[in-house]
């Protein structure tokens, strides 16, 4: 999968939160985009996503050479951040029935509980779970998802030191051939072997 930027602009009234960004995202690599908070690397993300429309330019997406369009690119991506909603009435089994019936896992559901270090409440409801609790259940369904891009917006957003080590294993480990693209604040627990970076601020000099 890759993802072509091509002269991608956004702005929010009249101030342009980026502009002029030309780039490709190519699988099978991890890239990081950069900034201080409030800089725009989680509005660029949600663009890339297509949760955001482009004020000017445009996102292409291309999957074994063939352009796919906008509208069906969701089923190629999985994403998580510490803003996304989970159905939390659901307990963990009921959540991995609902997120399998719409993208398939990489591993079954007995593996994936183990995987996530949350056998001791998988029957729980999910609104009872702490804030880190929420965040391995969100980063462990994106990760696992069997699709070709993965995308983190500061993934290690509530997550102790354990629980960050865990993260950069299971990434590390389940990422594979997969396009990664990571908003982050500089920790560099997020973006565990990543290879190229991109300063968001390099895109704010109109």
């Amino acid at each position: 999968m890759e993802i072509i930027l091509q002269n991608t602009g956004r702005r929010f009234n009249n101030d342009w939160i980026y502009r002029n960004i030309n780039y490709a995202f190519k699988k099978a690599h991890t890239y990081v985009i950069t900034g201080a908070n409030g800089s725009g690397k989680s509005t660029l993300l949600q663009t890339l996503l297509g949760f955001i429309t482009p004020s000017e330019g445009q996102i292409t997406y291309q999957l074994n050479q063939k352009f796919i369009s906008n509208e069906i690119f969701y089923k190629h991506v999985s994403f998580a951040a510490p803003y996304m909603e989970i159905y939390d009435e659901f307990n963990l089994y009921e959540l991995l029935n609902f997120h399998a019936a719409l993208k398939p896992l990489m591993v079954n559901q007995e593996e994936f509980i183990r995987l996530s270090g949350l056998e001791a409440s998988a029957g729980k409801p999910i609104k009872y779970y702490s804030s880190g609790m929420k965040q391995r259940v969100k980063l462990s369904l994106a990760i696992l998802s069997e699709v070709p891009v993965l995308l983190l917006d500061e993934p290690c957003s509530n997550l102790d030191n354990n629980a960050r080590r865990w993260y950069a294993d299971m990434l590390i480990k389940y990422k594979n051939d997969k396009l990664v693209i990571i908003a982050s604040n500089n920790f560099k627990d997020e973006y565990p072997e990543a290879e190229l970076f991109i300063d968001i601020e390099n895109y704010k000099k109109f």
